[in-house]
């Protein structure tokens, strides 16, 4: 049996004040979110809509949910009623429908915009000059049911510490830029979500405000 309380005190006891933690709880069972949930943690992560919708049915009504995963726009119907955030924002269409769903329950859904920095061909997300040029154009000033929260994005799956270290500066340093142009009156643009279960010791020291941990809390997936 996995020692999920264990496990999560162990992560918490590694984050510095201003850090919180998504337990990504994707293809794991009920029982782990619930031996979490009574250890204390409220944020957990998905990434499939329908083993969402169980979950939420089931487990405890005061768990804020965040969705991390590629999300199409067909999708969003489906979580708009009790998602948190969603960050993995890929495209204004995305946040455009993201607006006509989250209005329908009368909702204000927080998003990330999704980052590609990572060398990676399979990583989804804007690159910085896409993300620049949506929020230039300015549509989704438009938006009042869609709050952009921060950035979020995922480090090369790599050993070499340094070129992940360069990586979440890159996103660091693009947030600065975007939120002192375009979020300076809004102390809600805050978020920078990176780091997982074998990179979060990195990202912390490179200004994380929110990692994203699975595997190191609950074991390898149950699929």
């Amino acid at each position: 049996m996995i020692d999920v309380a264990g496990n999560l005190r162990g992560v918490l006891g590694e984050l510095p004040a201003g850090v919180r933690l998504v337990a990504i709880s994707k293809y794991h069972p009920n029982e782990y979110i619930e031996a979490a949930y009574h250890a204390g943690q409220r944020i957990f992560g998905e990434s499939h809509e329908q083993e969402l919708q169980k979950k939420v049915e089931t487990l405890p009504r005061d768990i804020e949910w965040h969705f991390i995963g590629h999300l199409q726009t067909n999708k969003v119907k489906y979580i708009a009623p009790y998602i948190s955030m969603i960050e993995s924002c890929d495209s204004m269409k995305l946040m455009k429908e993201i607006e006509k769903q989250a209005a329908k329950h009368d909702r204000v859904i927080e998003v990330l915009l999704e980052l590609h920095i990572a060398e990676e061909a399979t990583k989804y997300g804007l690159t910085l000059d896409a993300c620049r040029q949506l929020l230039e154009d300015g549509e989704w000033r438009q938006l009042k049911h869609v709050h952009i929260a921060g950035v979020m994005m995922m480090a090369s799956h790599v050993d070499d510490e340094s070129q992940i270290a360069g990586e979440f500066d890159t996103a660091a340093r693009f947030f600065d830029e975007i939120k002192a142009k375009y979020f300076a009156d809004d102390p809600g643009f805050k978020e920078r979500s990176w780091g997982m279960s074998h990179d979060y010791a990195i990202a912390v020291k490179h200004r994380s405000t929110m990692v994203r941990v699975g595997t190191k809390i609950f074991g390898p997936r149950v699929y």
